[in-house]
C-alpha cells in the first residue's frame, strides 16, 4: 500500500490580504514539490471569521481554490475549526483592543487547543504547521505534537528583520530609560537600527511599535521573540529585492549574534485580483472601463492612485488630492471609494459629487479618470500607460507595483505601511518619499503631493529617475526569481526538501496523553 504524501497544515487568519497570499504561497509550494518529484499536500484549518462580511469573502475564495485544486490536481483540503470564545482585551471587558497584534495573538491562544486537536486527527504524515506572522501562540500546538512549525510572513524581509530585532530593541529602550511608564518613555526617541537598512525614524515604525505602553507593543515583541522557535521563516519577498537585509538576518545581526531559523524567500506571491463581490458574468468577460481608458493614454504617462481595502478620504483630504492633480497637469487614474456603511468594514461606491471640489471633474476630464468603485489594481499596474503609483503601501500592493516595474509614491496610513514606505524609498530605492503628517491621520498637503508627482514624472529629478530605473530592474528580478534557476523557485525547493525531512506521523488524539 502506497504511503500518503505528507501534508503541510496552513493556519491563515481571516483578513483576505493575509488569507489569499498564504494560500497562493501554499499552491506554489505544492507545484515546486511536485516538480521535484516529492509531492506534498495542503491542509488548511479555517477559523470562523469575526464578521459575516469576512466569512463571505473567505467562503468565496475557498470555493475558487477548491475548483482550481480539482482541475489542477493539487491536493488541497479545508478543515473547519469550532469557534473559540472571543478573548477579552488586556484593558478589561468593555475596552477595545489596542491593535491587531493584540487581538490576533489573544485569539490564537484561544484557538491553540482546536489546532492541536485538528492536527492530531490527521491520518497522513504531517510535514509542518505554518502560522501567520502574529499567530505564534499556535507554535505551542505544533510543538506539543512534535510537528515542525514555520511562520509565513506576507510582508517584507525588512519587516521580518524588525520583528526579530524587536526583543533587543525593547531591552535597549528599557535600559536607556524608556521603561514604558508613559510620556516620552512611551516612544522611541531616536532612529531605530535595523541591520541592512538606513536608520529608521520613529515616525516610520509600524503602529505596533509606536507606543510602548500598550498591549499591542508587547505582543509585537512577543511574536518576534517566538520566531526563534520556528523551524523556518517563509517570507513573501525576492532575494534580489532585499539582499542586505536578508544577509543581516542570516548573520544573526538582528538576533544578538544568535543565528535565526532559515529564511525562505518565495515571492513575489501576488494575491488574486478578483473583486470582493464578483460582478455579473457579462461584466467579467468585458474589459474593465479603467483598462479601456488606459489604452488611449501614452506609455508611462498616467499616475495611478489607489489605496487598498481599508482607506477612504474625507472631503478635506480628497480636496487636497484634487488640487494637486489639477495643478500638476499630469494624466491620472484615481480610484476614490466611499466610507463603509454603518457596522461594515468594506467600502461603498464613492459619491464623487459630494466629496470632490466643484468643477474638478469637468476641468480634468480630458486627462483624468476618477473611478468610484472597485478596480482591477493588478491589471491596471501592468498596463503600459501607468508611470507611477500613489499607494497606501500595503506589501501586497507594493509587490504588485514592483512586479509591474512601476515606481511608487507611498502614502501610508496604518499597520506596517509607514515602515514599508521607508523601506521602499530609503532601502530599495523604487519610490519617491511623500511627507505624511501621521499626527493628522496621515494627512498630505496638496503642495507636497504635487511636488512628489513632479519629482517622479519630471525629466530633471535624480530621485525620480533612480526610482523609475530601479523599479524596472526589480521587475526583471521578480519574474526571473520564479523561473527555473531563479532564487524563489530554488528557495521553494529547499523548503520542500526540509518539509519532507521533518514530516512526522502524529499520534491519534486518543493515544496522546496530553490531549
Amino acid at each position: 500500500m502506497a504511503m500518503a504524501n505528507p501534508t503541510v497544515v496552513l493556519v491563515p487568519v481571516w483578513g483576505v490580504g493575509h488569507f489569499v497570499p498564504m494560500i497562493e504561497a501554499g499552491k506554489r509550494l505544492l507545484a515546486a514539490a511536485r516538480g521535484g518529484g516529492r509531492p506534498l499536500t495542503l491542509t488548511l484549518l479555517i477559523m470562523p471569521a469575526p464578521t459575516e462580511k469576512r466569512a463571505s469573502e473567505i467562503a468565496d475564495h475557498i470555493r475558487d481554490v477548491e475548483q482550481d485544486s480539482e482541475s489542477s490536481g493539487l491536493g488541497i483540503r479545508f478543515l473547519y475549526l469550532p469557534a473559540a470564545p472571543a478573548p477579552p482585551p488586556a484593558a478589561g471587558a468593555g475596552a477595545g483592543y489596542s491593535g491587531p497584534e493584540e487581538f490576533i495573538s489573544l485569539s490564537m491562544q484561544q484557538y491553540a487547543p482546536h489546532v492541536r486537536a485538528a492536527v492530531a486527527g490527521l491520518l497522513c504524515p504531517v510535514a509542518a504547521v505554518v502560522v501567520d506572522l502574529f499567530c505564534t501562540p499556535l507554535l505551542d500546538a505544533a510543538h506539543g505534537l512534535g510537528v515542525p512549525a514555520y511562520v509565513y510572513l506576507i510582508c517584507s524581509a525588512a519587516m521580518c528583520a524588525l520583528l526579530l530585532r524587536a526583543p533587543a530593541l525593547d531591552d535597549e529602550a528599557s535600559a536607556a530609560g524608556g521603561g514604558g511608564g508613559g510620556g516620552e518613555d512611551a516612544q522611541f526617541g531616536e532612529a531605530v537600527h535595523v541591520p541592512g537598512l538606513p536608520p529608521v525614524p520613529p515616525s516610520c515604525l509600524p503602529t505596533g511599535l509606536v507606543d510602548r505602553t500598550v498591549p499591542a507593543y508587547e505582543w509585537f515583541v512577543y511574536n518576534g521573540r517566538r520566531y526563534m522557535e520556528a523551524a523556518g521563516l517563509i517570507v513573501n519577498t525576492v532575494a534580489e529585492l532585499e539582499p542586505r537585509v536578508l544577509a543581516a538576518i542570516a548573520d544573526g545581526q538582528c538576533t544578538r549574534g544568535v543565528r535565526p531559523p532559515p529564511v525562505y524567500t518565495v515571492g513575489p506571491v501576488l494575491a488574486d485580483s478578483t473583486p470582493p463581490a464578483a460582478p455579473p458574468a457579462a461584466e467579467q468577460e468585458a474589459e474593465h472601463e479603467c483598462v479601456r481608458w488606459l489604452h488611449s493614454q501614452p506609455p508611462r504617462s498616467v499616475v495611478f492612485l489607489c489605496f487598498g481595502s481599508a482607506r477612504f478620504f474625507t472631503a478635506e483630504q480628497a480636496g487636497e488630492v484634487a488640487a494637486a492633480l489639477d495643478r500638476s497637469g499630469r494624466r491620472f487614474l484615481w480610484v476614490l471609494r466611499g466610507p463603509p456603511a454603518r457596522g461594515e468594514k468594506m467600502f461603498t461606491d464613492g459619491d464623487l459629487a459630494a466629496i470632490l471640489p466643484a468643477g474638478f471633474l469637468e476641468r480634468t476630464k480630458h486627462r483624468g479618470l476618477v473611478w468610484p468603485r472597485w478596480a482591477p489594481q493588478r491589471e491596471i499596474l501592468a498596463h503600459a500607460a501607468i508611470g507611477g503609483f500613489v499607494t497606501h503601501c500595503g506589501w501586497n500592493s507594493a509587490l504588485e507595483s514592483l512586479a509591474a516595474g512601476v515606481p511608487m509614491l507611498p502614502w501610508p496610513w496604518a499597520a506596517e505601511q509607514h515602515y514599508n514606505a521607508f523601506v521602499l524609498a530609503a532601502g530599495v530605492g523604487a519610490a519617491v518619499r511623500v511627507e505624511v503628517d501621521r499626527s493628522r491621520d496621515s494627512f498630505v498637503e496638496a503642495a507636497e503631493l504635487e511636488r512628489a508627482i513632479e519629482a517622479l514624472f519630471g525629466d530633471d529629478g535624480e530621485e525620480g529617475r533612480k526610482a523609475r530605473e530601479t523599479a524596472l530592474e526589480i521587475k526583471a528580478a521578480c519574474w526571473k526569481a520564479v523561473e527555473e534557476g531563479g532564487s524563489s523557485l530554488a528557495s521553494l525547493r529547499r523548503l520542500s526538501d526540509a518539509l519532507h525531512q521533518g514530516a512526522v506521523d502524529v499520534l491519534p488524539a486518543s493515544q496522546d496523553s496530553e490531549v
